[in-house]
């Protein structure tokens, strides 16, 4: 028996079908992808505070030093200007956390976080610890004297530790800082997931995702991202990110104000 081919018009339908199809899957598996990246985001920043709890248990409860530095005890060292990928994982090893996170560069980066594929930017290493979690020098006009030690913390379950940060000058340098007193945003945070949400690591051991609210910050933040030559740090609070500000405000520990 002949068998009937098909012809140009069922072939054309069944392109259209399978076009639609893809039409519709493509963005749910975009989505899947995305939530898989956000689950090792969380996971890494778990594996972080963790570290970071362990360190100060074998040090008398100090806090690791959380600025970038060259041999001064700061969880990461500072690589040199114009470092290539792998001099910048070398300055993680470097670091004083680097023992206590399982001897992997891979947790110190967001695989959501592609700044180590823009010349502009080039950096690997996605998180920053924040500025009052003994990340800065009390005279250098933030605002506030830094915890040393844990056990000075109020409600570790609220206060964090780490943030992916999107600092556009070649990688994350010293802490992520505001200013409480004079209420500015100084440091941009990345928003990597979801384009609204960041990971935030907790002095708990915790980890989560959290969703930005305000449209003009969320702006703000990307420009250091997509657009580095047009970031410019320190932002004013507004009220359209008031919640905003109020959030990270309220987890931003510090022992008291200068």
């Amino acid at each position: 028996m002949k068998r009937r081919a098909f012809t140009l018009i069922e072939l054309l339908v069944v392109i259209a079908i399978i076009a639609l199809l893809m039409a519709i899957l493509m963005p749910a598996l975009q989505r899947v992808k995305n939530q898989a990246k956000g689950t090792i985001c969380v996971q890494n920043l778990r594996t972080m505070t963790m570290a970071w709890i362990m360190y100060k248990d074998d040090n008398d409860d100090e806090l690791v030093k959380g600025t970038t530095g060259s041999s001064d005890g700061s969880w990461v060292s500072s690589p040199q200007d114009n470092a290539t990928i792998e001099q910048k994982k070398e300055a993680l090893r470097n670091g004083a956390l680097f023992p206590y996170v399982g001897n992997t560069v891979d947790v110190y980066r967001c695989p959501a976080d592609l700044r180590q594929k823009d010349p502009r930017v080039y950096a690997f290493r996605s998180y920053s610890i924040a500025g009052g979690m003994n990340g800065v020098n009390p005279a250098g006009g933030w605002q506030i004297y830094p915890i040393i030690k844990y056990s000075e913390i109020k409600r570790p379950a609220s206060k964090y530790v780490f943030l992916e940060e999107a600092d556009p000058r070649e990688y994350n340098r010293g802490s992520w800082v505001m200013r409480p007193k004079s209420k500015e945003w100084v440091d941009p945070f990345a928003i990597w997931h979801s384009r609204t949400k960041s990971t935030l690591g907790w002095a708990d051991g915790s980890a989560e995702m959290h969703r930005w609210l305000s449209k003009s910050l969320i702006e703000w933040n990307k420009l250091a991202c997509e657009e580095p030559d047009k970031f410019s740090f320190y932002k004013p609070r507004h009220e359209d990110d008031l919640e905003d500000f109020t959030f990270m405000l309220n987890g931003y520990a510090y022992r008291a104000l200068q």
